[in-house]
């Protein structure tokens, strides 16, 4: 059937819309917990790396053997970060497809590009800083809910503006600690640079929290709007 002979802008679907799983929003969000917990104790061995480096004179105040076993620590806080990011970003930008597959299925006329796009640009350079931004403003449009009484709905998108502008300025503000931090050759350097990546890992943990936030109010919309009209009501699980 071409496009002109269907005229009606959202129309049944024959399967219903598909549900929501709680259960990826559950992993996703447990997921990001743990990521918090993990920036958390990276603030917490870098504190202890700065307060053995006195901040006036830049030497140590403590044995060497005890500074070395605070750099020690400081390194496992940071492979750590590493081993639990990279499964939540996974898990994160799975739980991202799915939901701008389902959220297409209530408006599809909200969205420029193909479900598909919901992972490429997360992984397009430099599209990557602005791509999933604008397919999640798209999403929380999509998941408004439908007029009432011909009133439309306005809904707030800070929760996306939050949650974008923390990811994005907590991994734009790490990348140059690391490189302050990689670059340091004297005590006051490090300390400096210790300073500045703790005020990253708290950044990172304020935008995994915001992206909890975010994901379960969208997934809350999405399901909200999946059990109005005009759409065959779904098994929402």
């Amino acid at each position: 059937m071409s496009a002109s002979n269907d005229l009606r802008p959202r129309p049944l679907l024959p399967a219903g819309v598909p549900r929501s799983s709680r259960g990826l929003l559950a992993a996703v969000s447990a997921l990001l917990a743990v990521v918090a917990l993990g920036d958390l104790f990276a603030v917490f061995a870098g504190a202890r790396i700065h307060m053995l480096i006195d901040g006036d004179d830049a030497f140590a105040t403590a044995p060497q053997q005890e500074l070395d076993a605070a750099y020690s620590l400081y390194e496992t806080a940071g492979n750590l970060q590493a081993m639990t990011y990279v499964p939540c970003a996974v898990l994160f930008v799975i739980w991202f497809f799915l939901m701008r597959r389902n959220t297409g299925l209530l408006a599809p006329d909200r969205f420029r590009n193909g479900p598909g796009w919901a992972i490429a640009a997360w992984v397009i350079p430099l599209a990557n800083f602005w791509m999933p931004y604008r397919i999640a403003v798209d999403m929380w449009g999509a998941s408004t809910p439908l007029p009432d009484d011909d009133e439309p709905h306005r809904t707030s998108i800070w929760p996306v503006n939050l949650w974008w502008g923390l990811f994005v300025f907590s991994a734009l503000f790490g990348r140059y600690a690391a490189s302050r931090y990689d670059d340091a050759e004297t005590l006051a350097q490090v300390q400096d640079a210790v300073a500045q990546y703790m005020a990253a890992d708290i950044l990172d943990l304020a935008a995994a929290a915001a992206a909890v936030y975010f994901a379960v109010r969208l997934t809350t919309m999405q399901r909200l709007k999946a059990s109005q009209g005009p759409y065959r009501k779904a098994d929402l699980g």
